[in-house]
């Protein structure tokens, strides 16, 4: 059987995890279960997403981690509550799961190598939401104070460390940020150019209002984090504990879910010669053009198989799927990006690669 993809989110306390994950629900097109890491005595993330009336989102598919920092519970808590996901009758199609404000995602993301949850399940993604005004700012967390009374309310805290390092950890592990609270920043070009040239290779930094992503920028990604530890260094490596008590809900003003700032366009073309030379020319495509996400099919010229094209910013994967069938040859290619894409130039590189492939 294939393997369960697991979404991780992390970020600092109020940079909006809990409104993404929210706005991920209202527009998923697949069953989804939640693990949110809380502890104390306030369950305000939990209680944002039980019974929040979305389709396909019941309660039971809502798991609160409460006692303990979710990277310092493995063990106890997050791996039997993933066995529990994992041994339904009818298994969710994927997990997201929301780390408290000051955890680690890398011992988290470790554990998916562990025996009982390695051939089940996978980290489809690691998703890093960063508070963009406060990192423009250099404070990294809107109340910087709310994060220490957080932390010092803690009785289980062994390690005082400072929020730049958790911060840069978390960065670290992203395989995308999204800098959040676009509509309170002025100019985020700069934020975003300096935060692409800091993250690793193929690591995308996109911006977001109200953490409104479509779908299959966030979800389907296939990154297998847990095989790729090695390039997601750590700082440090001591654990922390943190409340996520409340969300950045209170923060902003009402706004509409954003989708405006990103588009997407079917780029239809003759069918292809070279899979292996489309495919590389795909990835410049998305390179130049800042593409977040390419999927589609395409027919091969002499071949009665149908071609699956999958990308998640410059990496891109093909494989033949089935026999063609009726489906008409050709290539059929849908782009997902930021608002504002050359379309007209993107299909001509695409459709006029399909011709010389």
């Amino acid at each position: 059987m294939p393997k369960i993809p697991a979404t991780v989110v992390t970020g600092f306390l109020g940079a909006g995890k809990t409104t993404l994950i929210r706005h991920l629900l209202e527009h998923a097109d697949r069953r989804i279960a939640l693990i949110i890491n809380e502890f104390g005595d306030l369950g305000v993330d939990g209680g944002i997403l039980k019974g929040c009336g979305i389709e396909g989102c019941a309660d039971d598919d809502v798991m609160e981690l409460s006692n303990g920092c979710i990277c310092c519970t493995v063990a106890d808590d997050f791996v039997p509550a993933m066995l529990k996901l994992l041994d339904r009758p009818n298994p969710p199609e994927h997990i997201v799961i929301e780390t408290s404000g000051l955890a680690l995602p890398q011992p988290l993301v470790r554990a998916f190598r562990w025996p009982e949850l390695a051939a089940r399940v996978t980290v489809d993604g690691v998703v890093t939401v960063l508070d963009g005004p406060a990192v423009e700012a250099g404070t990294f967390a809107a109340d910087v104070a709310a994060v220490d009374r957080q932390r010092a309310a803690d009785d289980g805290l062994d390690h005082e460390t400072p929020l730049s390092e958790l911060y840069a950890d978390q960065v670290a592990c992203a395989d995308m940020i999204v800098v959040n609270k676009r509509d309170l920043m002025g100019d985020a070009d700069a934020l975003l150019a300096r935060l692409r040239g800091e993250a690793r290779p193929g690591v995308q930094v996109v911006p977001a209002t109200m953490g409104a992503l479509p779908v299959d920028v966030l979800l389907g990604r296939g990154m297998a984090a847990e095989d790729d530890l090695s390039a997601r260094h750590e700082v440090h490596h001591h654990h922390h504990h943190d409340d996520e008590g409340g969300d950045d809900d209170h923060h902003h003003h009402e706004h509409e879910h954003g989708h405006d700032a990103f588009e997407s366009f079917v780029v239809e073309g003759p069918e292809v010669s070279d899979p292996a030379a489309f495919a590389r020319h795909v990835a410049e495509v998305i390179r130049a053009h800042g593409i977040l996400r390419l999927k589609g099919f395409a027919s091969v010229a002499g071949k009665p198989m149908r071609l699956t094209v999958q990308a998640v910013g410059p990496r891109v994967d093909h494989y033949f799927d089935r026999p063609l069938g009726s489906d008409p040859r050709g290539a059929r290619l849908v782009v997902i990006g930021e608002a504002g894409m050359d379309r007209a130039a993107i299909e001509r590189a695409l459709a006029g690669e399909a011709v010389a492939a």
